[in-house]
């Protein structure tokens, strides 16, 4: 049988920390970090996709974010699960901006990562 996933593709030149969130339940939730090599993938959702849209973070090795994302959303240091998306500072987390991907509703999706372009 084939396997539902959402898989995310480093396709920049730089190691890149990726994080993601989706809704669960009647909240978001964020999980991270993800540490992925140039010309890498890692499968960050292993079960079957219940959500039309996922949010991406990627950053690289400097800090700096690889997407123009517009939803904040919470993450922490290191490996991290945080429920909810308010009040990201006060509750010890950084708010930072995620990329919306529309996943149309399929079971399985592979979204890349490419380097910015230079302005």
């Amino acid at each position: 049988p084939a396997r539902a996933e959402f898989t995310v593709c480093n396709q920049t030149l730089d190691v890149i920390n990726l994080s993601i969130g989706q809704e669960v339940g009647n909240d978001f939730e964020t999980e991270g970090c993800w540490t992925v090599g140039a010309n890498h993938c890692a499968e960050v959702i292993r079960d079957e996709l219940v959500n039309r849209f996922i949010y991406v973070f990627a950053n690289d090795v400097f800090g700096q974010a690889l997407l123009n994302g517009t939803t904040e959303m919470c993450v922490g240091p290191k490996r991290f699960v945080i429920r909810g998306i308010e009040s990201c500072w006060q509750r010890g987390h950084r708010a930072v901006k995620f990329f919306e991907v529309d996943t149309q509703a399929v079971e399985r999706w592979t979204f890349i990562v490419v380097a910015p372009a230079s302005q």
